[in-house]
C-alpha cells in the first residue's frame, strides 16, 4: 500500500544495496546493464495507451507527445538558481511552452494535434503522481531541478517492500521496536527525572497517547510532513522555533493513492506491463473539471500490471493523485469498483468486460499519522526549507545539551525527497550526527 519501486536501483541507492546484500531482489534487478540505464524517473515499460473513444491510440502520436513533455521537463533544470524564473511553477511553465508549440504540433493536422494535447494532459497527471501533488501549478519551478534521479531500471521486491523492513528488524535485539505507541507530545528543553533519588535529569520527555512516558537525551522525529503540518503547534512543547515552523508551512505535501483491481482472467496481453489512460477531449491548456464527484476518476493515470502473475494473480494497480485521489478515499469500495469498471469498459471499447472480482486501495490522506503521501517543493518554498526542516534543535551551539530533537524522513532530504532511499539516508544522517556527538571530547566528560 506504500512504497512500490526502488527508484534508480544502482550502487548509489542504499535501498538497492541493502536489498542486494540481503538477497531480496529478483535476478533481473541485479543485472549490471539494468543498473546503468538512465531512466530519468520515468521507467520505460512495455505499455498500451487506451483512449476514451474505446480504442488503442496511435503509438507514434503518443510517443511524440511524450517526448515533447519529457524535453520540457528536462528544460526546467535550466532555471535552477535563477533569480527570476519565467513562471513560479512547473505547471505554468510547461503549459506556456505547450501553447507556444501548438501551431507546429502534429504537422498542423487538427485531429492529430488534439490527440497530442490529450496525451500531454495525461503526462501532467502522471507527473502529479510522481511529485505527490494535486497540480504541477503547485510545484515550484526554480528548485525543481535539485531533485536527483539515480540511474537504473526501477524494480520491485518479489516479497514486497516490507521484506526489507523485516530483514532490518531481525538484526535488532528483540523488543527494541515498540508498536502501537502513538505519541501525543514531545516536551523538550526541560529537566525530567526518573523515579529514584539518584536518577539523573533528561532534557526530553515523550508522552504517548496510552499514557506511557519515555525520557530521553535525544529523539529522532521521522513523522511525515503532513502530520507536522497539521499538528506541530501542539505536538512540541515548547513549540518549534518560527523558522522551522515556517519551513513546515512552506513545503508541499500531497496525496498519491493506489487502487488495486483483481480479475478472474486478464484482458491485457502477457507482455503488457502498463495500461495507460487518455481522455481524448482533455487539453493541458484548458482547466480540468472542478466537479470531483462527476469526474474524479479522470485523474487516474492508468494501471501497472503486477508482476509476476504466478505470484500475484491477475492484478492491476492504478495510480491517482491530488484532490481527486482524496475524494476517492471518501467513497465506498463498491463505488470505486464501479467507477473503475466503467473506465476500463470505456477505454477498451468493450461494454461486456468483466468487472474486477475485488478492489483494495490506499487512503493516505485519511490516515491520521500521515495525512498524505510525500513531499514536494511548493511554490513559495525552496530547498533551503528542506535544510531548515532537517536542522536539529536547539539551534544554539552554546546550549549545554545539544541535539535534543533531530529530524529525519523523506521531507528532510534536499535531493531525494519523496523517496524511500531519501528517507533511509536521512535516518543514517541523523544517526551519524549522534555518533559524532558521542565521539566528541565534550561527550566523554
Amino acid at each position: 500500500m506504500g512504497a512500490h519501486w526502488i527508484h534508480g536501483p544502482s550502487p548509489g541507492n542504499p535501498v538497492f544495496c541493502l536489498a542486494s546484500r540481503y538477497g531480496l531482489l529478483g535476478p533481473e534487478a541485479a543485472r549490471e546493464e539494468n543498473q546503468q540505464v538512465e531512466a530519468g524517473g520515468h521507467p520505460p515499460m512495455p505499455s498500451v495507451t487506451y483512449g476514451s473513444s474505446g480504442k488503442v491510440l496511435n503509438p507514434k502520436a503518443v510517443r511524440e507527445a511524450r517526448e515533447l513533455f519529457y524535453a520540457l521537463l528536462a528544460s526546467t533544470r535550466a532555471f535552477q538558481g535563477s533569480k527570476e524564473p519565467p513562471w513560479p511553477s512547473v505547471g505554468q511553465y510547461v503549459r506556456a511552452e505547450i501553447a507556444r508549440t501548438v501551431p507546429t504540433m502534429a504537422g498542423g493536422q487538427e485531429d492529430a494535434r488534439r490527440l497530442q494535447l490529450a496525451v500531454l494532459a495525461a503526462c501532467l497527471k502522471l507527473e502529479c503522481c510522481i511529485s505527490g501533488t494535486h497540480s504541477m501549478d503547485l510545484v515550484a519551478l526554480e528548485p525543481f531541478g535539485e531533485y536527483v534521479s539515480l540511474p537504473g531500471l526501477d524494480c520491485t521486491f518479489p516479497g514486497g517492500y516490507s521484506s526489507l523492513a523485516e530483514r532490518l528488524l531481525s538484526d535488532l535485539p528483540e523488543g527494541t521496536v515498540l508498536f502501537s505507541k502513538a505519541v501525543r507530545t514531545i516536551q523538550w528543553q526541560g529537566s525530567f527525572r526518573e523515579e529514584g533519588d539518584d536518577a539523573r535529569a533528561f532534557p526530553v520527555r515523550v508522552e504517548c497517547e496510552d499514557g506511557d512516558v519515555f525520557l530521553a537525551d535525544h529523539v529522532i522525529i521521522t513523522v511525515p510532513l503532513g502530520f507536522l503540518k497539521e499538528h506541530h503547534e501542539k505536538f512540541f512543547q515548547p513549540p518549534l522555533p518560527e523558522r522551522k515552523a515556517q519551513a513546515i508551512r512552506n513545503l508541499g505535501f500531497g496525496t498519491n493513492n493506489k487502487i488495486f483491481l483483481e480479475f478472474e482472467q486478464p484482458f491485457w496481453e502477457p507482455e503488457q506491463q502498463l495500461l495507460e489512460v487518455v481522455w481524448e477531449d482533455e487539453s493541458p491548456l484548458e482547466e480540468p473539471s472542478a466537479d470531483l464527484e462527476a469526474s474524479w476518476f479522470k485523474k487516474l493515470i492508468g494501471f501497472v500490471v503486477l508482476q509476476p502473475p504466478e505470484q500475484h494473480g491477475h492484478v492491476l494497480c492504478g495510480f491517482i493523485a491530488g484532490k481527486e485521489s482524496e475524494h476517492m478515499e471518501t467513497l465506498s469500495d463498491a463505488e470505486v469498483l464501479s467507477a473503475m469498471t466503467r473506465v476500463l469498459r470505456t477505454m477498451t471499447g468493450n461494454p461486456d468486460l468483466p468487472a474486477p472480482r475485488s478492489v483494495l486501495r490506499s487512503r493516505w490522506h485519511s490516515a491520521p499519522y500521515t495525512l498524505g503521501s510525500y513531499s514536494y517543493v511548493a511554490v513559495g518554498s525552496s530547498g533551503d526549507d528542506i535544510d531548515v526542516l532537517a536542522q536539529p534543535l536547539p539551534e544554539d551551539p552554546r546550549d549545554p545539551r545539544p541535539l535534543q530533537l533531530l529530524f529525519a524522513g523523506e521531507a528532510t532530504h534536499r535531493t531525494f525527497y519523496s523517496t524511500t532511499h531519501g528517507a533511509l539516508l536521512s535516518g543514517w544522517r541523523e544517526a551519524e550526527r549522534l555518533n559524532q556527538l558521542f565521539l566528541s571530547p565534550e561527550a566523554a566528560k
